[in-house]
């Protein structure tokens, strides 16, 4: 399947099995919508139904592609039903159903006071335990490094934000597959799709550009218990400094997490820098590509709109409509100071 072509699409939905993780029962959907971002829940899902009387249920969103002869069935979305909205019109009902993510269970359950993650623990093994209360798999992709330093819960702790506080430990990420198959893997270095005016051009024209530097910093302060570090930039080559921006903009960062055998003022240094990374955002609507999710690299080349490298993949929208259409944010860092 070229996802890059047009193509024409029929949706529909299923029970899922949560024993099994299998598909038990069908039943139409009339539309829908899946949003998707790379952080907390990661994604949820809106469906209309016609008189849907279920109680809480795993479901899977299901989209049949037909493209020059060629078929394909792409499994969307999978989560667990909220209460429905019934929306009623004489003798006709139809209900409006919102979808959580496979990682909603994780976000319900606590964890016990005192638990922690010792230093030197596979952080990968762990965040597989922690996940172990969903029925969606959760798969390691490679060997996942050691805790550099233990990790406490703190009050109201539950699973998922724990697990998330150790995969960012270690500057891995999550990536949920349409089945509800959930991904503990590296940050991506390969692109998942490229996009350009001339072969590959699935992106509509209309786009929207913004760069996010008014906030960024000159003066850094770092401060651990009562100790200070100050970090600044002073410098004429530098478009973000005291010097070109004609005024000071501070940061200051009292909850200091030290790299091992790093002083505050180095950390101070650090952390300026890495608040200095000026970022452009694109906006964008394309065709569906079931190999893109947030947190996965497109490549883009469209010279005329300025707009060519590599971008990561903040969040996007799926309408379930004709051709599946897609709403995107991407993100590129243009320079570091």
């Amino acid at each position: 399947m070229n996802w890059n072509k047009g193509f024409s699409a029929e949706y529909y939905a299923s029970v899922v099995d949560p024993a099994t993780w299998r598909d038990i029962e069908r039943f139409e959907i009339i539309d829908g919508d899946i949003n998707r971002k790379s952080s907390d829940l990661m994604e949820s899902a809106s469906i209309s139904v016609m008189n849907y009387n279920r109680g809480e249920i795993w479901v899977r969103i299901w989209l049949d592609v037909r493209q020059a002869g060629a078929s394909e069935r792409v499994a969307l979305f999978t989560g667990l039903t909220s209460c429905p909205k019934d929306d009623i019109d004489g003798y006709r009902i139809s209900n409006k159903v919102d979808l959580y993510s496979v990682l909603k269970v994780a976000d319900d359950v606590l964890l016990e006071r005192g638990w922690y993650c010792p230093a030197g623990f596979n952080v990968g093994h762990m965040v597989q335990r922690l996940l172990s209360v969903t029925p969606a798999p959760c798969v390691i992709d490679g060997e996942t490094p050691a805790l550099q330093n233990a990790i406490i819960a703190e009050s109201g702790e539950s699973n998922l934000s724990m697990a998330w506080k150790l995969i960012k430990a270690v500057n891995w990420r999550i990536r949920i597959d349409g089945d509800g198959t959930i991904h503990v893997c590296p940050q991506a270095t390969e692109v998942s799709a490229r996009y350009d005016a001339l072969d590959n051009d699935a992106i509509e024209p209309k786009m929207s550009r913004e760069y996010d530097w008014y906030s960024c910093p000159n003066v850094f302060r770092a401060v651990v218990d009562e100790v200070s570090a100050v970090a600044r930039d002073d410098s004429p080559d530098s478009p973000l400094s005291t010097v070109n921006r004609g005024r000071e903009i501070w940061m200051e960062d009292t909850s200091c997490d030290l790299a091992e055998g790093e002083s505050i003022a180095d950390y101070a240094v650090r952390r300026l820098k890495e608040e200095q990374r000026i970022v452009t955002s694109i906006s964008y609507d394309r065709r569906y590509n079931p190999d893109i999710r947030p947190s996965d690299l497109v490549n883009m080349n469209y010279p005329e709109q300025k707009i060519v490298g590599t971008y990561r993949v903040e969040s996007h929208s799926v309408e379930l409509t004709h051709g599946a259409r897609t709403s995107e944010e991407a993100v590129k860092n243009e320079f570091e100071v």
